[in-house]
């Protein structure tokens, strides 16, 4: 007789955590819990911000009943880890230490191994994360920068991106391992990956400033120009990080991250803000088709997913440039806990067997 299987899966933002229970792949909680203060990744303040939203989380599953000693597994995202191949894995303690000492980078996703690890260690039961952004199956050719010693790195909404590129391909009848899809994540940041036969061959990295501007990011600026600006004397180095990444895009534009409010401009005649927003729109489609090219023209379907993905006037700006190159599936949001739910469920079911993280001899 098959056995069901109950999963408390974790995704910490900056200033909220995202939890959901899923008793098999239907979800029987959901809870955005709000956190007092704002996570800056400082390394001193990991643990002291795991011990305060282990405290929270656990206190708002007791108040929805949840009973805990039913749980099966728990399963967050990974953060900022080496780079690895996609799939599931357990939380060892290579992956705690990466992720306290934020060895790929600062970021909130790095709490979420460690709070899944906190939780399911007082419960006996094991803890998971699934295909975290630093997922790297990039070509040996794709790594290659144009400049010795600097290589183009691999890190992008590995855990969305998967999951849409499984559904688009569950519509095509055939297996994400079949499949040859582009999958484009347009949030805060964009990323846009060549998905071959289950692995992703090349994507930009959008959080380094790699690919099409968006939100806040600038995405790929002129180098010289970019160069000039550091060198001015204007600004520190993390002032520089600080607007191609957060300050830039239509933020830098038009003044505004709404994207109702700028489309509302755009349908008052702001002929300005058309203008940036079908651009940023354009640099899209231009990356999309730069994967169709990745995958020498043999894509099966096109996927637009992530939170901006929510503007039919966006999607309409970017389909129209780019559905000569296969069918368009449009998934808008993210599918993020559905996703560690599936990895973690795959591995329970005993249908992929858990995958193990080692650190390489530097």
């Amino acid at each position: 007789m098959y056995r069901q299987h109950r999963i408390l899966v974790i995704n910490p933002k900056s200033t909220t955590t995202n939890i959901s229970v899923f008793h098999d792949e239907r979800c029987i909680f959901k809870q955005r819990v709000q956190h007092h203060s704002i996570f800056n990744s400082d390394l001193a303040e990991i643990d002291n911000e795991v011990t305060v939203r282990k405290t929270q989380l656990l206190r708002a599953l007791n108040e929805a009943g949840i009973n805990m000693s039913k749980l099966d597994a728990v399963s967050a995202n990974g953060g900022l880890l080496r780079a690895i191949e996609g799939g599931t894995y357990i939380v060892s303690n290579d992956v705690l230490t990466d992720l306290r000492s934020s060895y790929n980078g600062k970021h909130a996703s790095n709490l979420g191994g460690i709070l899944a690890f906190e939780i399911a260690k007082g419960l006996n039961i094991p803890a998971y994360i699934v295909d975290p952004p630093v997922v790297d199956e990039l070509s040996e050719l794709a790594k290659i920068s144009g400049l010795p010693g600097i290589e183009r790195k691999s890190i992008f909404h590995a855990l969305n991106q998967k999951a849409v590129a499984r559904q688009a391909a569950k519509e095509l009848n055939l297996t994400y391992e079949q499949a040859n899809l582009i999958v484009a994540h347009i949030g805060h940041g964009i990323t846009i990956g060549a998905h071959q036969e289950g692995k992703v061959i090349d994507v930009n990295n959008g959080l380094h400033g790699d690919g099409p501007f968006s939100l806040e990011r600038a995405g790929t600026i002129p180098s010289e120009a970019l160069i000039s600006l550091c060198f001015s004397g204007d600004y520190r180095e993390e002032d520089v990080i600080n607007k191609i990444t957060y300050k830039g895009g239509l933020k830098a534009y038009l003044h505004t991250e709404d994207i109702t409010e700028i489309e509302n401009r755009i349908k008052s005649n702001d002929l300005y803000a058309k203008e940036i927003f079908e651009a940023m729109a354009y640099q899209i489609a231009k990356e999309i088709g730069a994967m169709a090219v990745v995958l020498a023209g043999k894509v099966h379907g096109v996927v637009l997913t992530g939170e901006i993905s929510n503007s039919d006037l966006l999607t309409e700006f970017i389909t129209e440039r780019i559905n000569w190159i296969a069918d368009v599936f449009i998934y808008p949001g993210e599918y993020d806990l559905q996703a560690l739910n599936a990895g973690t469920l795959r591995v329970l079911k005993q249908e992929e067997t858990p995958k193990s993280y080692r650190k390489k001899t530097e």
